[in-house]
């Protein structure tokens, strides 16, 4: 049966290292979880700095992790343990072509699903550029008084 959804704060840190330059960012954000079939569903949205949203659908399964984007931004990607991904990744100004080839994910969380975190190392070779080191670290945390 499926676990009714929860209200989450959500923390999202990224790291990108282009040859030793480190470029990091973290963002907070209120978002909803639920369960469904085999895989959590994290929902949330982000406010760009020009007021444009986008909005932000992760499905994690045992070995694999999609996130979906739409609005301002469209992308799917999707991380698989030890394999390369394509897509492309939708913004005001064009396309880009992303290869991504996912290292490891590691996702632990509470057996009622109030809390977790998702680590994901890989990394992102944009229109054919040299690949950049990434890792992606999501927490979540169900928020107090429902």
């Amino acid at each position: 049966m499926d676990a009714p959804q929860k209200r989450l704060t959500i923390t999202l840190e990224t790291t990108i290292n282009d040859d030793g330059q480190l470029e990091r960012t973290k963002q907070s954000h209120q978002g909803d979880f639920f369960q469904k079939n085999n895989m959590d569903v994290l929902i949330f949205e982000e406010t760009l700095e020009d007021g444009s949203t986008i909005k932000n659908l992760l499905t994690i399964h045992p070995h694999k992790v999609s996130i979906n984007r739409s609005g301002a931004v469209k992308m799917n990607q999707k991380f698989q343990a030890d394999q390369i991904t394509e897509n492309i990744y939708h913004h005001p100004h064009g396309k880009i072509h992303m290869e991504t080839y996912t290292e490891v994910i590691v996702y632990k969380k509470a057996s009622n699903g109030t809390e977790g975190t998702l680590t994901i190392h890989y990394t992102v070779k944009l229109n054919g550029q040299d690949k950049r080191k990434h890792t992606l670290k999501l927490a979540y945390q169900e928020e107090e008084n429902q």
